[in-house]
């Protein structure tokens, strides 16, 4: 079965933002193509226990199975050392990426306390958009009562455009909720 939002893709969104934007070919239409979600355990990476539930709730979150991530360098002030666990990483890409959207934008983000629209300025000069939720238990398939400690998570949505605006239009017809810009 085909995702909702992959079908909504190629048979409306691609058409729409190439006659708005004036493309020749619609492969110039801007694209997701990968989206990869970051958990820093930090401190807490060491402890198995912990590593072993955190990884259980990404994989929970994205349906696969999560790579522990290490650190590169020895730093003293923020107590690491080479090679010991430093997080987890999730990277999503075809059906899975869609589906993932789908829930966060439709289920997870409505669930954020006093949530007022993700900020504008997560894209950098390639197109791609990054942002961080400070609460990895807005997504349903968490147990909160499970959960001993609440972490953050880092999603980067890696997409295929030529700049920013093409990125944001994107988005926006993904229906991500964007905060308002104001002008003063």
């Amino acid at each position: 079965m085909i995702p909702r939002l992959k079908e909504l893709y190629s048979k409306q969104i691609q058409v729409d933002l190439k006659n708005q934007f004036g493309l020749k070919n619609i492969l110039m239409v801007p694209k997701i193509h990968k989206v990869v979600i970051n958990m820093g355990l930090g401190v807490d990476g060491n402890d198995s226990k912990i590593l072993k539930s955190c990884e259980e709730d990404l994989g929970k979150i994205t349906g696969q199975k999560p790579v522990t991530t290490k650190f590169k360098k020895s730093i003293s002030n923020f107590k690491t050392r080479k090679n010991t666990n430093a997080g987890l990483k999730v990277t999503l890409r075809k059906d899975k990426m869609y589906e993932f959207i789908d829930r966060m934008v439709n289920i997870a983000l409505p669930r954020i306390k006093d949530f007022r629209g993700l900020p504008t300025k997560g894209f950098d000069k390639f197109g791609n958009y990054t942002f961080g939720v400070k609460e990895h238990i807005i997504f349903p398939e968490v147990n909160f009562d499970k959960v001993e400690k609440i972490r953050g998570l880092d999603i980067s949505i890696i997409i295929l455009s030529k700049n920013k605006d093409h990125s944001l239009e994107l988005l926006k017809k993904f229906n991500f909720p964007f905060k308002n810009e104001r002008s003063n």
